[in-house]
């Protein structure tokens, strides 16, 4: 199995440089480090959250509208 030298790796950097261009690479550098760092924390269980004590508030659920009679008969129900 060969070695990747320096060479294969600028020719893959160019590459990606080509397709992405200069301006969208610190974003996909960006989030390339985001998502390592939540792999690493999930991997690991170590949670920053956690530790500085911040409350996870859950979302409240949204009201669910009245559905109509089930003895209404299907001809006076409206269709869409």
């Amino acid at each position: 199995m060969p070695n990747i030298g320096p060479m294969e790796i600028g020719i893959v950097l160019v590459i990606v440089l080509i397709i992405f261009g200069p301006k969208r690479l610190p974003e996909l550098g960006k989030s390339l480090g985001a998502g390592m760092k939540e792999f690493k924390e999930s991997v690991t269980g170590s949670h920053e959250d956690d530790e500085s004590g911040a409350k996870v508030v859950a979302a409240q659920p949204e009201p669910v509208a009245a559905a109509e009679p089930a003895d209404a008969p299907v001809s006076a129900r409206t269709r869409p």
